[in-house]
């Protein structure tokens, strides 16, 4: 019995993705098309980006609600350096990167410093970040890209769409270093047992400090892939996309108690809110009616998780 229950916890993830997929597939021949599975792919490159960087945050106990607007700041100061010209298409992407990793460490930071709870920390930098954002573009979109820095999120190589190849780069990287690296394994522990972990000589502080400045950097990636996309940066991009990203770690595993979760799993739970949101939207369903389905699936996520930890 308990073999069967490992597995049925394992794959059952796997499992819900494909029999979505088949439903979705049944009910709209456009569905399973070659140009609607890259759509699906792309749109949800920014997401899983995101839910990438959270997973980390998750897994050690933590929280981060400043990724909307960690995004939003990142791209406005890329495409602040991004006007054609003006800096090689480094610039622009390493800026951006900064921008994120800085958010990150602020945020680790004034945790692991000050104690107090990640929810409130990130939620004061989610406010923070967004009024940067304004300030910076002046509450106007930062327009006239360079055509370089536009490829990043709407060019292609070999076919395939550049979000795309950005996204299986990210999940290999991040695949690696959650399972093959000793940070990996000391997030997993910190999560697991803080006083534990402790005891063991682990140094927590500079894990979360590394966690939140991964989750910054992911962030950004996302922040100027959409950016790119849009050919704007957009001081009020990036709105509820932390609820989003959350949403895919939990639906793909990740513990909220902490000291468990998987990128696999987090990819999946991200091609899962993509995938039911692009069904209904050939379907014709109301942006309403999904919001709706999505919170009951996030819901379930999250009284099956809890269940798990009782368990």
């Amino acid at each position: 019995m308990k073999i069967t229950a490992i597995k049925t916890e394992r794959y059952g993830i796997f499992i819900a993705f494909i029999v979505i997929c088949i439903v979705l597939a049944i009910a709209s021949p456009k569905f399973l098309t070659l140009p609607n599975i890259r759509i699906i792919l792309t749109q949800v490159s920014i997401n899983a980006l995101l839910a990438f960087g959270v997973t980390f945050v998750i897994i050690t106990g933590g929280i981060d609600l400043s990724l909307g607007s960690v995004l939003a700041v990142a791209g406005v100061i890329a495409a602040l350096f991004a006007s054609p010209d003006a800096y090689p298409v480094i610039v622009p992407i390493f800026m951006g990167l900064a921008a994120g990793a800085a958010c990150g460490l602020f945020n680790g930071v004034i945790i692991t410093k000050s104690k107090v709870p990640p929810f409130i920390v990130t939620l004061g930098t989610m406010t923070i970040a967004r009024g940067i954002a304004l300030i910076i573009s002046k509450g106007r979109p930062v327009s006239n890209l360079s055509d370089s820095f536009n490829f990043i999120g709407g060019g292609q190589l070999a076919g395939i769409p550049f979000p795309i190849i950005i996204l299986v780069i990210a999940f290999v990287i991040c695949s690696l270093i959650l399972n093959k690296t000793v940070w990996g394994r000391y997030m997993y522990a910190i999560g697991g047992n803080e006083l534990a972990a402790k005891a063991s000589g682990i140094n927590v502080d500079k894990i979360k400090m590394l966690v939140y400045v991964l989750s910054g950097i992911l962030t950004a990636t996302g922040g100027i892939l959409l950016t790119s996309r849009i050919t704007t940066g957009q001081p009020n991009s990036g709105l509820g996309f932390e609820l989003d990203a959350i949403a895919a770690a939990i639906i793909g595993g990740t513990s909220t108690a902490g000291g468990k979760g998987t990128m696999t799993g987090t990819l999946l739970g991200a091609l899962i809110i993509g995938v039911i949101s692009n069904g209904l939207d050939l379907l014709n369903v109301s942006s309403y009616y999904q919001q709706l389905a999505m919170g009951v699936i996030i819901i379930a996520a999250v009284v099956l998780d809890s269940n798990n930890n009782k368990k």
